[in-house]
């Protein structure tokens, strides 16, 4: 069975990230979405081993101190990370696994996974930025002025990412996003 292939989907939180996986896997259910985990509390809504795993700080780091991470970060006070052993084994199995981390973790991968494609997803401006993290009403101003901090440092390496993507119209970026990773010669091989 031919090698399978990894997507590594970044940008600052609120660019959209989730937005874009989520209507990728509705287009092909054929991909395997990686399930990070982190120690930062669940959102409203948010689902136990679907949208991540929820883990104590203590048992995060066990699991990097027994290298069962592919990468891993410290982001707005918490950490997170993705589990080795899923993404191996579904990649052996010759399908397309997206990771959707953030920034750091997704300069990392460049070490574990050298042939990985990895995409930055870009606002149209940082004040749309802001303006998506402030509807959102999920985080304390606080939360929201760390993450814009953090977004223009962020912002200022996407250009080391093979692909950036604006996500300023969702239709386009999604197009943009597939072409990337099913049409792409020079990446797909």
């Amino acid at each position: 069975m031919a090698s399978g292939k990894l997507i590594v989907l970044t940008g600052p939180s609120g660019v959209g990230k989730g937005t874009l996986v989520r209507a990728l896997l509705n287009h092909h259910p054929e991909l395997y979405l990686s399930i990070s985990a982190t120690t930062r509390s669940p959102r409203q809504g948010e689902v136990e081993g679907k949208d991540y795993y929820f883990l104590s700080k203590s048992a995060f780091e066990t699991m990097i101190e027994e290298n069962q991470l592919l990468e891993w970060a410290e982001y707005a006070g918490n950490y997170y990370g993705t589990p080795r052993t899923k993404v191996e084994e579904k990649i052996n199995q010759g399908l397309i696994v997206l990771l959707e981390i953030e920034v750091i973790g997704a300069k990392a991968i460049k070490n574990s996974f050298p042939d990985a494609l990895r995409i930055f997803i870009l606002p149209p401006s940082i004040e749309e930025l802001e303006h998506r993290l402030r509807s959102r009403k999920t985080d304390s101003e606080s939360a929201i002025l760390r993450r814009l901090d953090r977004a223009k440092e962020e912002l200022a390496v996407s250009e080391e990412f093979d692909k950036c993507i604006i996500n300023d119209d969702l239709e386009i970026a999604l197009a943009q996003l597939e072409k990337a990773i099913f049409f792409d010669s020079s990446i797909t091989n």
